[in-house]
């Protein structure tokens, strides 16, 4: 049964291949963890709903793209089409990190001059005792590159997995509160019912600041 809803953001998530994408992705959506699942095959999709304000319900597209370089040409193809992004790395995996900043900034070329969201997330954060990235720092990168903020997560343990995206679905909301960006048919912030005109967006996504 088709659920009612007032709006429809796109959401990619992206980072390096075996970060957790597909785990994070299916905790959330069918609230399950399989640590066997096999990456996806270039993209993989997921619909679930959020409510919001009183009488507001989010309906999310959720787009899994594989961090194969191979796969690079199939993700951007659906960047277009988003307004938010979770950026996720592997606390365990150090390189996973400091290949978070390329990958915001390919993003940010590829969309440009269109908006897009971004939360940062530290995956598997079970493995603690593993851990080869402090909160601290995370928390640092995501603010410098003017993310809406970072959490880390377990898909394993079902820790923060829901509590992520509804945070960029809500930081996504809140910009187009504030007229920050635009609505856009068939992309985003698309009301049911009413037609809508593909507007300008106002602001220009702020640049990659690494280094």
């Amino acid at each position: 049964m088709e659920v009612s809803w007032n709006f429809r953001f796109g959401i990619v998530i992206l980072g390096d291949s075996a970060v957790g994408k597909s785990s994070l992705l299916h905790r959330y959506t069918e609230g399950i963890f399989d640590d066997s699942r096999l990456s996806p095959l270039g993209i993989d999709f997921k619909v679930h709903h959020v409510d919001f304000d009183p009488g507001i319900v989010v309906k999310l597209l959720l787009w899994d793209t594989a961090g194969q370089e191979r796969f690079r040409s199939i993700a951007k193809s659906y960047m277009r089409n988003s307004v938010g992004c979770l950026l996720v790395f592997d606390l365990s995996q150090r390189q996973t990190f400091e290949r978070i900043c390329s990958w915001q900034q390919e993003v940010l070329d590829y969309v440009k001059p269109n908006p897009m969201i971004f939360l940062l997330v530290g995956h598997k954060c079970d493995l603690d005792v593993q851990r080869q990235v402090t909160t601290e720092e995370a928390e640092a990168l995501a603010k410098k590159l003017n993310m809406v903020g970072y959490l880390e997560v377990s898909s394993k343990d079902n820790t923060n997995v829901s509590l992520a995206f509804q945070n960029l679905a809500q930081g996504i909301y809140n910009q187009y509160q504030k007229r920050r960006i635009s609505i856009r048919d068939g992309w985003y912030g698309l009301t049911v019912g009413a037609p809508v005109q593909i507007d300008p967006p106002q602001t220009k996504p702020s640049g990659c600041q690494c280094g």
